[in-house]
């Protein structure tokens, strides 16, 4: 059938819609892979959760205010708007909605005008010149016909790319907000164990000087004296290195808000209780880190961008069909342009084929290939290592809580022996040996017992990361770091 005869178009320009009309056609065709979200095997609950362990759906929604202390609260919020990997990372989501932008305008027709005026002297056989203008207008146009769906396949690549980008800035928070709370806790840990050290080091100087006495009196052995000298300096000792370390925590905080490290210094130097969590924390099941995790997301989101890519590629190694053409008009004079005599144009297709280049497009689709098999491998690697850490998490937590009962009873018990320990040395019942012992016993498991505390909600902190609970508020990403002025035609400033 004759299609030219239908459309009542003069043959040559019948042929050509027919030709045009099969290309848009061709234009919806793509080859490589469709993407499609792999199934992943997970185990249907935890291995590590107990009896105790709720099983409904994990509180992940800003799972730090259940902490109730708002001035975690409020570094939380201030380290979202000011850190700077954050920023970063939308920087990166900025960069990706660009990339996505830009891919996409490879779908459509380009066109260029250009124009130009000349104005020309020539001499003559008399000896004279003659002067002439020339004026010259036109557009170029192009399109390339997606016939094997490469563009696409890279707009789509594009577009999982910045879902990706979307992903990483989740991941960033989801870090971030497990930092701040982390650095803050061992902080407000660190006043804890240092004010302890103080009270304990007041405690062992007043025996010090109780046993000072005893020996000026007689009563009491000159090495009960530098025993208790000792044992007061020793605890002392311990100060500065808890000092170091808080002063540590601090800095790391006021980094994390986007600050110079000492700004928090001031703000946080009056103690207050550690924060302790709301047990026992409910844990889902592990199918729900496919949803709450924004690493897996990630690493699934760069599986799809690197399988789109394949098609890209695969594109490569089949014909390529383009559609030019040009519209241009020349003349003496301005008025003339538009005479019909002065306009000429220019329209056809361009078929490019590879036909030989030593196999580099076939390697080329190989080479994505294996690229989407290392991101499907990360995707799988993700996955484990998410349901490793919720595995591994919920050990601590549940183990540390048995410790610390342990640790409490036993700093119970330390406490009564250091006293009845203190109350028989100054009867003279017993010697100074056992005084020292008993306290020595006490600070020590005081100490651990304050560590426990801490390491309970560092460990609470640790299992609401592992299961996925970030920053799930609004964030802007549109606004970009810096703001350029001046950026159109000037002259070069040699500042």
């Amino acid at each position: 059938m004759d299609l030219s005869n239908v459309f009542l178009l003069p043959a040559p320009a019948g042929k050509a819609a027919v030709a045009l009309a099969a290309a848009l056609l061709l234009a919806g065709c793509a080859v490589g892979p469709d993407y499609r979200t792999p199934e992943v095997a997970v185990p249907a609950a935890w291995d590590s959760a107990d009896e105790a362990t709720p099983t409904g759906a994990p509180l992940l929604e800003r799972w730090w205010r259940r902490l109730g202390d708002p001035r975690l609260d409020a570094l939380i919020e201030e380290a979202v708007a000011g850190n700077l990997d954050v920023a970063t990372a939308k920087a990166r989501i900025r960069e990706a909605r660009a990339s996505y932008r830009q891919a996409g305008g490879v779908l459509y027709p380009a066109v260029d005008g250009t124009t130009s005026a000349t104005r020309r002297r020539s001499g003559s056989d008399t000896g004279g010149s003659e002067i002439s203008s020339q004026f010259q207008a036109g557009f170029d146009a192009s399109w390339e016909l997606d016939l094997f769906g490469g563009n696409g396949r890279q707009v789509e690549a594009a577009g999982y790319g910045m879902e990706a980008a979307e992903q990483e800035l989740r991941a960033t928070l989801l870090t971030l907000v497990g930092d701040v709370a982390s650095s803050y806790v061992e902080a407000r840990g660190l006043q804890a164990r240092i004010a302890y050290a103080r009270q304990t080091a007041a405690s062992q100087r007043e025996t010090e000087a109780l046993t000072r006495v005893r020996f000026e009196a007689g009563a009491a052995a000159e090495a009960d004296v530098a025993n208790a000298t000792g044992q007061a300096n020793n605890t002392e000792a311990n100060i500065p290195s808890l000092e170091a370390a808080y002063a540590s925590a601090v800095h790391r905080l006021g980094v994390l808000t986007g600050r110079p490290p000492a700004a928090l210094k001031d703000r946080l130097a009056a103690a207050v209780a550690i924060p302790a969590p709301a047990l026992p924390l409910p844990t889902g099941v592990p199918a729900d880190l496919l949803r709450t995790r924004p690493d897996v997301r990630l690493a699934e989101r760069q599986l799809a961008q690197a399988t789109a890519e394949i098609g890209a590629a695969e594109a490569a190694r089949y014909p390529n069909l383009s559609l030019t053409g040009s519209l241009s008009t020349s003349a003496a004079s301005v008025g003339d342009l538009a005479e019909s005599t002065s306009i000429s144009w220019v329209f056809g297709p361009t078929l490019s084929l590879p036909i030989f280049n030593a196999g580099q497009l076939a390697a080329a689709v190989e080479v994505a290939e294996a690229q989407r098999d290392q991101s499907y491998l990360a995707f799988r690697a993700a996955v484990l290592t998410a349901l490793e850490d919720v595995e591994n998490a919920i050990v601590a937590l549940t183990q540390e809580r048995l410790r610390h009962e342990s640790l409490a009873a036993a700093v119970a018990a330390y406490r009564r022996a250091a006293f009845l320990a203190r109350t028989l040395y100054q009867t003279g019942a017993t010697g100074f040996l056992e005084v020292l012992d008993a306290e020595r016993s006490l600070y020590a498991a005081e100490d651990a017992l304050i560590q426990s505390r801490i390491a309970i909600t560092t460990n609470y902190i640790a299992l609401n990361k592992a299961l996925g609970g970030g920053w799930d508020g609004a964030i802007d990403s549109s606004q970009p770091e810096i703001i350029d002025v001046n950026t159109g035609p000037h002259f070069v400033s040699s500042s």
